[in-house]
């Protein structure tokens, strides 16, 4: 595991996804409210210093935590945090019976524009099960599997054939072009290096 302090308050880490065979990356918010965790995965090479952490922060803290989720695919190990935590999971509409079976709990629903705890803002992708994330208080975007990390490039589209038929990469910008109006320095990518500084102009040069 590994774990980076972004900004006060906002954490990325990454740990290795048994299925997928690959690193992937969960980010941690501490808002004046709530402990928020995105697409959260227990670390299975660290489990026990991953836990000791958050356990440790859960308690200092004494805030309340949710687990968001980007799409399905990305659950992970929200199972895990509601068992040792109570932490309540958000799902997208589209996305919720996959979660919740996923979760093995109830989600509580939510649509791009709904109120979300720690100030959170999903943003949709054209993806009906799938949303973008906004920290406004960190300028920082967490999106789930349509944007990547390209250590070349910045950011990068996910394959096309990630998407429906139908709906490709044009399509796919269009979509997300609503995500230019935001003061973004931040991308913290699941897949991939993230974007720590200049996110707008990485933002930019991707949905060109």
């Amino acid at each position: 595991m590994e774990a980076h302090a972004v900004a006060d308050g906002l954490w990325r880490w990454t740990g290795f996804h048994p299925e997928w065979k690959q690193e992937v990356a969960s980010a941690y918010l501490e808002a004046p409210d709530a402990i928020v965790v995105v697409d959260p995965l227990v670390p299975p090479e660290d489990a026990d210093r991953f836990w000791r952490a958050f356990e440790r922060d859960a308690r200092r803290t004494r805030l309340p935590v949710h687990v968001l989720v980007t799409v399905y695919w990305h659950t992970r190990s929200a199972r895990e945090l509601v068992a040792r935590t109570g932490a309540r999971v958000w799902a997208p509409a589209r996305g919720r019976r996959a979660i919740e079976r996923r979760a093995g709990t109830a989600a509580d629903v939510y649509r791009p524009g709904d109120p979300l705890p720690g100030g959170v803002v999903a943003f949709p992708t054209g993806k009906g099960n799938e949303v973008v994330f906004w920290i406004p208080r960190h300028r920082a975007l967490v999106p789930g599997d349509v944007i990547l990390g390209d250590p070349a490039e910045g950011l990068r589209l996910c394959p096309t054939s990630w998407l429906r038929e139908g709906f490709g990469h044009d399509e796919l910008r269009a979509r997300l072009r609503p995500l230019l109006e935001l003061p973004v320095e931040r991308v913290l990518v699941s897949h991939g290096p993230p974007v720590l500084e200049g996110g707008a102009d990485a933002l930019r040069r991707l949905l060109a």
